[in-house]
């Protein structure tokens, strides 16, 4: 079993945040793959189902981003998995909004839910980062991660959270450089 887990804060305040990208990952592959309904366990909502041939765990930790690896470190020790059976969808400052880039490892450029995960379980998981684009100086970067997508960034974020699902079955197959590239070979298309 793999178990990806997807970033973000509770609460309806939160779910268009562009901190809570992670989330909305989460969903849309949940409902693109027919998971089982959410359910309450390990301080997280999990959904279970199958993209291709795997069988996923996906994970939304309830901790806030701050407390995430105390939820994702649980999951795995339940299922008795490995690091290697960990993908993370979260959002990336250094990365241009609307961009995919999957690597292992790495540090946490100050995302508080990968330096989480990171205390919890250490660095060496893959990570789905999500790119949110920077807004140009360190001190509005809270406001800005914290602040709700555009409205016209929507249909663009659509756009690129539906290419994640329909492509998830290249990274269960840890694929990732397929997945990088088929994500986006179809927002070309859009």
């Amino acid at each position: 079993m793999q178990i990806w887990a997807g970033l973000g804060n509770p609460g309806g305040s939160y779910a268009l945040h562009r901190h809570n990208v992670g989330y909305m990952a989460a969903d849309i592959i949940a409902a693109v793959y027919d998971f089982g309904p959410w359910q309450k366990k390990f301080r997280s909502l999990i959904a279970e189902g199958r993209i291709g041939r795997h069988k996923v765990l996906l994970l939304k930790p309830q901790t806030f981003m701050n407390d995430s690896g105390e939820a994702v470190a649980t999951a795995l020790r339940f299922y008795k998995r490995d690091l290697d059976a960990l993908t993370v969808f979260h959002d990336e400052l250094d990365l241009a909004p609307m961009k995919v880039k999957v690597k292992t490892g790495g540090g946490t450029a100050g995302h508080n839910g990968l330096r989480s995960i990171d205390a919890h379980l250490g660095p060496d998981f893959r990570r789905v980062r999500i790119g949110i684009g920077h807004p140009g100086h360190k001190d509005k970067v809270t406001n800005y991660v914290l602040g709700n997508y555009a409205k016209s960034e929507m249909e663009p974020l659509s756009d690129l959270l539906a290419a994640i699902a329909a492509d998830a079955e290249w990274l269960a197959d840890g694929d990732d450089p397929r997945f990088m590239s088929e994500v986006a070979l179809r927002l070309q298309q859009e």
